[in-house]
């Protein structure tokens, strides 16, 4: 493989690993920065968003249920039990009023129930949906949310927000409440899930799941959940809390909260990859755009030194001015010619010119002027030699011509034809404002030569032009 291409290889691979260790280094900063953010920002600030909605879905009925448990209305009318349209019309008024599901009335005196549509039925321990009734009357505390079912209301679940009534000797007089159709809370649960990515839990203080959304938690207490059974005691207490946990090989970060009014535990929890997701997704178009970019690159890159190789290898074997062979191109081509010649036993000459007088002129004139002489007379010698023959500038004002397949009399034919081409040529005449002339050495290959010792006598047959006055063709 050529060393151009290693390069570009090398600078294809050195770019991928930048560019993917950036786009990693970026995705864990991301990641890190989004978790700190959720833990002590996005989580705690849902929660408490979470919560207002609760108070405004939940908590409102419930502060409600609790009104009217001490309201001296129904105290006085369970008392005398006696007008079932007077409590009829106010349980009805209720309902309407807050947008309620139902409301309800049991009388402990007559264990009758009553809801905005009069009487129901006379809750009984032998019907098992009246359990909840008995069950409630016989623990020490005022108030408990309830899911339940009930017949007369709907066959979906229920949450129920039970409330006791007293009368002022501390003597139970009945059940009042309020309920809140389960669908609806099951609604807003997933609402919090879908807009939030947050699984919301409502606990109370003995562990048991009091509301969840359906089909996404399966567990009827913390005590199901074993990921979470070393944290119970840091959930169920009355101060806000953060924990991290594992499950099912993801991360979680769960945040609870003690509400007091519904005497309830609300924990707000979230999955690290679900907030990661967005995080991956731009990982992922980093990488691949990174790459795009990289092999972009890396075909420039590829184009431009395709390009400064071929610049520089043109260099390497030609001359920068007059752009024909330079000296080592032509001793590299003459030697293989010279290895065929040995083989084929066909003639090679050489001609060497060196034009006249040019150090004066290039003096005289300037260097710039030089130049333009030079460049037209390679032109001239370019013009009139074969394809096969080979043209070199050899240094300064000299050249070299090898002739393939030639005699030293056909040699010496073109030499003079190209002596007089120069000596003649309008262009170089312009230039100088004057006549260019050149001198020409000839000799011929032999077998037994080395390249060095047939350059050395052309050059010798050249200087012998010279001396016999210049502007002529000399043989040796």
């Amino acid at each position: 493989m050529k060393s151009k291409y290693k390069v570009v290889l090398l600078i294809t691979f050195l770019l991928i690993i930048l560019s993917i260790s950036i786009s990693f280094l970026n995705y864990y900063v991301s990641s890190s920065s989004m978790q700190k953010q959720l833990r002590n920002q996005a989580l705690p600030l849902s929660l408490d968003n979470i919560y207002t909605d609760i108070q405004k879905h939940i908590i409102r009925p419930h502060l409600l249920a609790s009104t009217m448990a001490n309201n001296s209305f129904l105290k006085d009318w369970l008392k005398k039990e006696e007008d079932l349209e007077e409590i009829t019309n106010y349980l009805r008024d209720i309902k309407k009023e807050y947008g309620l599901f139902n409301t309800f009335l049991v009388s402990e005196k007559s264990r009758k129930y009553y809801s905005q549509d009069g009487f129901l039925e006379v809750v009984s321990k032998a019907n098992s949906l009246n359990r909840w009734y008995f069950d409630f009357i016989s623990k020490d505390k005022k108030h408990e949310i309830n899911l339940d079912l009930n017949k007369f209301m709907s066959n979906n679940l229920i949450i129920f927000l039970n409330y006791k009534i007293y009368d002022e000797d501390k003597k139970l007089l009945g059940v009042t409440g309020v309920a809140l159709n389960i669908s609806y809370i099951d609604e807003l649960l997933k609402t919090f899930r879908t807009n939030h990515n947050f699984i919301v839990t409502f606990y109370n203080k003995s562990g048991q799941i009091i509301l969840s959304e359906r089909n996404i938690n399966s567990a009827s207490s913390i005590f199901d959940k074993k990921e979470l059974l070393n944290y119970k005691d840091e959930i169920l207490q009355e101060k806000s809390t953060i924990i991290e946990y594992q499950k099912d090989g993801n991360t979680y970060l769960l945040n609870s909260k003690f509400i007091p009014e519904l005497d309830l535990f609300l924990t707000v929890e979230a999955n690290l990859k679900e907030f990661n997701s967005k995080a991956v997704n731009v990982l992922y178009f980093n990488i691949l755009a990174s790459l795009m970019i990289t092999f972009v690159i890396a075909f420039l890159v590829s184009l431009i030194i395709r390009s400064y190789s071929k610049k520089l290898e043109f260099l390497s074997h030609h001359d920068t001015l007059t752009k024909i062979s330079n000296r080592r191109d032509f001793e590299s081509k003459l030697r293989l010619q010279f290895s065929l010649m040995k083989r084929k036993k066909n003639n090679i000459s050489l001609i060497f010119i060196d034009i006249d007088n040019f150090k004066y002129l290039n003096d005289r004139l300037g260097h710039h002027t030089g130049d333009k002489v030079l460049v037209r007379v390679a032109k001239i010698l370019k013009s009139d030699i074969r394809e096969s023959d080979i043209l070199a500038r050899w240094g300064g004002e000299e050249f070299i011509i090898a002739l393939i397949d030639s005699s030293i009399s056909d040699s010496k034919n073109l030499a003079q034809k190209l002596r007089v081409l120069i000596e003649s040529d309008i262009h170089l005449n312009k230039i100088m404002s004057g006549t260019i002339t050149a001198s020409f050495g000839i000799t011929r290959l032999d077998e037994k030569d080395t390249i060095e010792e047939a350059i050395s006598r052309a050059d010798k047959a050249m200087y012998l032009s010279k001396n016999n006055g210049k502007n002529q063709v000399s043989i040796l």
